[in-house]
Protein backbone atom coordinates (compact mmCIF):
# COMPACT_ATOMS: atom_id res chain seq x y z
CA UNK A 1 0.00 0.00 0.00
CA UNK A 2 1.68 3.19 -1.22
CA UNK A 3 0.83 6.69 -0.01
CA UNK A 4 2.04 9.52 -2.24
CA UNK A 5 2.74 12.71 -0.30
CA UNK A 6 1.32 16.13 -1.05
CA UNK A 7 4.10 18.53 0.04
CA UNK A 8 2.05 21.73 -0.22
CA UNK A 9 -0.16 20.77 2.76
CA UNK A 10 1.56 21.38 6.07
CA UNK A 11 -1.06 19.86 8.38
CA UNK A 12 -1.24 16.42 6.79
CA UNK A 13 1.05 13.96 8.57
CA UNK A 14 1.75 11.06 6.21
CA UNK A 15 3.84 9.19 8.78
CA UNK A 16 0.85 9.21 11.11
CA UNK A 17 -1.39 7.97 8.29
CA UNK A 18 1.05 5.13 7.61
CA UNK A 19 1.20 4.20 11.31
CA UNK A 20 -2.60 4.22 11.48
CA UNK A 21 -2.84 1.85 8.53
CA UNK A 22 -0.18 -0.44 9.99
CA UNK A 23 -2.30 -0.72 13.11
CA UNK A 24 -5.43 -1.60 11.14
CA UNK A 25 -3.87 -3.95 8.57
CA UNK A 26 -0.54 -5.22 10.01
CA UNK A 27 -0.24 -7.85 7.29
CA UNK A 28 0.24 -5.17 4.60
CA UNK A 29 3.46 -3.29 3.86
CA UNK A 30 2.89 0.47 3.91
CA UNK A 31 5.20 2.90 2.12
CA UNK A 32 5.14 6.69 1.75
CA UNK A 33 6.53 8.26 -1.39
CA UNK A 34 7.13 11.51 -3.16
CA UNK A 35 4.47 12.77 -5.61
CA UNK A 36 4.36 10.64 -8.79
CA UNK A 37 5.33 13.70 -10.83
CA UNK A 38 8.70 13.73 -9.07
CA UNK A 39 9.57 10.32 -10.54
CA UNK A 40 8.35 10.82 -14.07
CA UNK A 41 10.55 10.09 -17.07
CA UNK A 42 8.66 12.37 -19.46
CA UNK A 43 9.87 15.85 -20.27
CA UNK A 44 8.26 18.37 -17.93
CA UNK A 45 6.61 20.22 -20.82
CA UNK A 46 5.01 17.04 -22.20
CA UNK A 47 3.73 16.03 -18.77
CA UNK A 48 2.48 19.56 -18.13
CA UNK A 49 0.50 19.46 -21.37
CA UNK A 50 -1.12 16.20 -20.30
CA UNK A 51 -2.21 17.78 -17.00
CA UNK A 52 -3.46 20.90 -18.79
CA UNK A 53 -5.66 18.72 -20.99
CA UNK A 54 -7.48 17.42 -17.90
CA UNK A 55 -8.56 20.94 -16.91
CA UNK A 56 -12.34 21.39 -16.88
CA UNK A 57 -13.28 24.20 -19.26
CA UNK A 58 -16.71 24.69 -17.70
CA UNK A 59 -18.34 22.94 -14.75
CA UNK A 60 -21.58 23.01 -16.73
CA UNK A 61 -20.18 21.04 -19.67
CA UNK A 62 -18.25 17.79 -20.24
CA UNK A 63 -16.27 19.45 -23.07
CA UNK A 64 -12.58 18.50 -22.86
CA UNK A 65 -9.68 20.94 -22.86
CA UNK A 66 -8.08 19.19 -25.84
CA UNK A 67 -6.04 22.21 -26.98
CA UNK A 68 -4.69 23.91 -23.84
CA UNK A 69 -3.27 27.40 -24.08
CA UNK A 70 0.45 28.05 -23.72
CA UNK A 71 -0.19 29.76 -20.38
CA UNK A 72 -2.08 26.74 -19.07
CA UNK A 73 0.83 24.47 -19.92
CA UNK A 74 3.34 26.82 -18.26
CA UNK A 75 1.10 26.91 -15.18
CA UNK A 76 1.24 23.11 -14.95
CA UNK A 77 5.01 23.16 -15.46
CA UNK A 78 5.24 25.40 -12.42
CA UNK A 79 3.22 22.94 -10.33
CA UNK A 80 5.43 20.02 -11.39
CA UNK A 81 8.69 21.87 -10.75
CA UNK A 82 7.50 23.33 -7.45
CA UNK A 83 5.31 20.75 -5.65
CA UNK A 84 4.82 23.10 -2.69
CA UNK A 85 3.15 25.73 -4.87
CA UNK A 86 -0.52 26.40 -4.13
CA UNK A 87 -3.17 25.81 -6.77
CA UNK A 88 -6.58 27.48 -6.81
CA UNK A 89 -9.38 28.37 -9.16
CA UNK A 90 -8.89 25.32 -11.39
CA UNK A 91 -10.87 22.09 -11.59
CA UNK A 92 -9.63 18.94 -13.29
CA UNK A 93 -11.46 15.95 -14.71
CA UNK A 94 -10.88 13.26 -12.09
CA UNK A 95 -10.99 10.30 -14.48
CA UNK A 96 -8.52 11.88 -16.91
CA UNK A 97 -6.28 12.82 -14.00
CA UNK A 98 -6.34 9.24 -12.75
CA UNK A 99 -5.22 7.97 -16.16
CA UNK A 100 -2.19 10.27 -16.13
CA UNK A 101 -1.18 9.13 -12.66
CA UNK A 102 -1.64 5.50 -13.66
CA UNK A 103 0.95 5.99 -16.40
CA UNK A 104 3.36 7.43 -13.83
CA UNK A 105 3.23 4.36 -11.58
CA UNK A 106 6.11 1.85 -11.67
CA UNK A 107 5.09 -0.72 -14.28
CA UNK A 108 5.97 -3.63 -12.00
CA UNK A 109 3.51 -2.32 -9.37
CA UNK A 110 0.38 -2.05 -11.48
CA UNK A 111 -1.22 -5.34 -10.47
CA UNK A 112 -3.77 -6.09 -7.76
CA UNK A 113 -1.11 -6.74 -5.12
CA UNK A 114 -0.38 -3.01 -4.95
CA UNK A 115 -2.73 -0.24 -3.81
CA UNK A 116 -1.66 3.29 -4.76
CA UNK A 117 -3.23 6.29 -2.99
CA UNK A 118 -2.23 9.62 -4.46
CA UNK A 119 -2.86 12.80 -2.49
CA UNK A 120 -3.08 15.83 -4.73
CA UNK A 121 -3.71 19.52 -4.19
CA UNK A 122 -5.55 19.63 -7.51
CA UNK A 123 -9.30 20.00 -7.13
CA UNK A 124 -10.99 17.45 -9.37
CA UNK A 125 -14.54 16.65 -10.28
CA UNK A 126 -16.58 14.07 -12.11
CA UNK A 127 -19.54 14.57 -14.39
CA UNK A 128 -21.75 12.79 -16.85
CA UNK A 129 -20.40 12.29 -20.35
CA UNK A 130 -23.62 13.52 -21.98
CA UNK A 131 -24.94 16.55 -20.17
CA UNK A 132 -24.86 17.30 -16.50
CA UNK A 133 -22.44 19.48 -14.60
CA UNK A 134 -19.18 18.56 -12.92
CA UNK A 135 -19.22 18.05 -9.17
CA UNK A 136 -16.13 18.52 -7.02
CA UNK A 137 -14.99 15.35 -5.22
CA UNK A 138 -12.83 14.58 -2.22
CA UNK A 139 -11.80 11.21 -3.60
CA UNK A 140 -11.94 9.05 -6.68
CA UNK A 141 -11.68 5.33 -6.04
CA UNK A 142 -10.05 3.89 -9.12
CA UNK A 143 -6.59 2.60 -9.93
CA UNK A 144 -4.85 4.55 -8.55
CA UNK A 145 -7.05 6.17 -5.91
CA UNK A 146 -6.95 9.97 -5.85
CA UNK A 147 -7.63 12.06 -2.75
CA UNK A 148 -7.81 15.83 -3.09
CA UNK A 149 -6.64 18.00 -0.19
CA UNK A 150 -8.55 20.86 -1.84
CA UNK A 151 -11.59 18.68 -2.35
CA UNK A 152 -12.04 18.01 1.37
CA UNK A 153 -12.53 21.77 1.76
CA UNK A 154 -14.48 22.56 -1.41
CA UNK A 155 -16.57 19.46 -2.20
CA UNK A 156 -18.71 18.76 0.92
CA UNK A 157 -21.23 21.54 1.46
CA UNK A 158 -20.87 23.84 4.45
CA UNK A 159 -23.75 24.26 6.94
CA UNK A 160 -26.96 25.64 5.43
CA UNK A 161 -26.75 28.64 7.75
CA UNK A 162 -23.41 29.56 6.16
CA UNK A 163 -25.06 30.01 2.76
CA UNK A 164 -28.11 31.79 4.18
CA UNK A 165 -25.89 34.29 5.95
CA UNK A 166 -23.79 34.71 2.81
CA UNK A 167 -26.91 35.55 0.77
CA UNK A 168 -28.14 37.94 3.47
CA UNK A 169 -24.87 39.86 3.52
CA UNK A 170 -24.82 39.99 -0.28
CA UNK A 171 -28.35 41.44 -0.33
CA UNK A 172 -27.11 44.20 1.99
CA UNK A 173 -24.19 44.93 -0.30
CA UNK A 174 -21.68 43.69 2.26
CA UNK A 175 -19.23 41.75 0.10
CA UNK A 176 -15.82 42.83 1.38
CA UNK A 177 -14.22 40.11 3.50
CA UNK A 178 -17.51 38.19 3.65
CA UNK A 179 -16.02 34.71 3.32
CA UNK A 180 -13.43 35.27 6.05
CA UNK A 181 -16.08 36.68 8.39
CA UNK A 182 -18.34 33.71 7.75
CA UNK A 183 -15.49 31.26 8.25
CA UNK A 184 -14.80 32.80 11.62
CA UNK A 185 -18.48 32.72 12.61
CA UNK A 186 -18.91 29.05 11.64
CA UNK A 187 -15.43 27.95 12.64
CA UNK A 188 -15.23 24.29 13.66
CA UNK A 189 -18.25 23.24 11.60
CA UNK A 190 -16.30 22.54 8.43
CA UNK A 191 -12.81 21.53 7.33
CA UNK A 192 -10.71 24.42 6.06
CA UNK A 193 -7.33 24.71 4.35
CA UNK A 194 -4.45 23.68 6.65
CA UNK A 195 -7.00 22.48 9.21
CA UNK A 196 -5.36 20.86 12.24
CA UNK A 197 -7.92 18.03 12.01
CA UNK A 198 -6.90 17.11 8.46
CA UNK A 199 -4.78 14.06 9.30
CA UNK A 200 -7.53 12.52 11.41
CA UNK A 201 -10.11 13.16 8.70
CA UNK A 202 -7.94 11.61 6.00
CA UNK A 203 -7.61 8.37 7.96
CA UNK A 204 -11.17 7.63 6.94
CA UNK A 205 -10.53 8.29 3.28
CA UNK A 206 -7.53 5.96 3.12
CA UNK A 207 -9.68 3.30 4.77
CA UNK A 208 -12.32 3.87 2.10
CA UNK A 209 -9.60 3.31 -0.50
CA UNK A 210 -8.65 0.06 1.23
CA UNK A 211 -12.23 -1.22 1.28
CA UNK A 212 -12.62 -0.30 -2.38
CA UNK A 213 -9.49 -2.28 -3.21
CA UNK A 214 -10.48 -5.32 -1.16
CA UNK A 215 -14.28 -5.30 -1.40
CA UNK A 216 -15.08 -3.03 -4.40
CA UNK A 217 -17.26 -0.92 -2.10
CA UNK A 218 -15.64 1.95 -0.21
CA UNK A 219 -18.80 3.28 1.45
CA UNK A 220 -21.13 2.62 4.38
CA UNK A 221 -24.69 3.85 4.78
CA UNK A 222 -24.25 4.58 8.49
CA UNK A 223 -23.26 8.16 9.39
CA UNK A 224 -21.30 6.93 12.43
CA UNK A 225 -18.79 5.03 10.27
CA UNK A 226 -15.57 6.36 8.71
CA UNK A 227 -16.71 4.81 5.45
CA UNK A 228 -19.81 7.01 5.23
CA UNK A 229 -20.01 8.89 1.92
CA UNK A 230 -20.44 12.39 3.35
CA UNK A 231 -21.85 15.20 1.22
CA UNK A 232 -21.96 17.85 3.95
CA UNK A 233 -19.05 19.12 6.02
CA UNK A 234 -20.84 18.34 9.26
CA UNK A 235 -21.30 14.75 8.05
CA UNK A 236 -17.54 14.56 7.42
CA UNK A 237 -16.87 15.74 10.96
CA UNK A 238 -19.40 13.30 12.43
CA UNK A 239 -18.05 10.30 10.51
CA UNK A 240 -14.33 11.03 10.89
CA UNK A 241 -13.93 12.77 14.24
CA UNK A 242 -16.62 11.35 16.52
CA UNK A 243 -16.79 7.80 17.94
CA UNK A 244 -17.18 5.06 16.98
CA UNK A 245 -14.60 4.73 14.23
CA UNK A 246 -16.52 2.07 12.32
CA UNK A 247 -19.97 0.58 12.43
CA UNK A 248 -20.35 -2.96 13.75
CA UNK A 249 -20.39 -4.48 10.24
CA UNK A 250 -17.12 -2.88 9.12
CA UNK A 251 -15.46 -3.39 12.50
CA UNK A 252 -16.14 -7.11 12.11
CA UNK A 253 -14.69 -7.11 8.59
CA UNK A 254 -11.51 -5.47 9.85
CA UNK A 255 -11.25 -8.04 12.65
CA UNK A 256 -11.64 -10.85 10.11
CA UNK A 257 -8.86 -9.34 8.00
Amino acid sequence: MHLYREPSVTNLDFDELASYLEGKIPFVEITTRRPPEANHELETERLAEKFAKTKVKSVESPEKNSNPLYGEIKYEEGLIENPSKDVSGVMYDGHLLSRIYHRLLPEEETDASHLHIIFTKRLFGTGKEKGGRYHARVSLYSYPTLISTSGIVEAPAKPKEFYREKRRLASLGETGGTIERLKEKFKGRFIDYDDERLTEVMKGYVMQALFYHLRSNPFCEKECCRLYNAHWQEEVIRAQLEPPEFCEKHSNILEEL
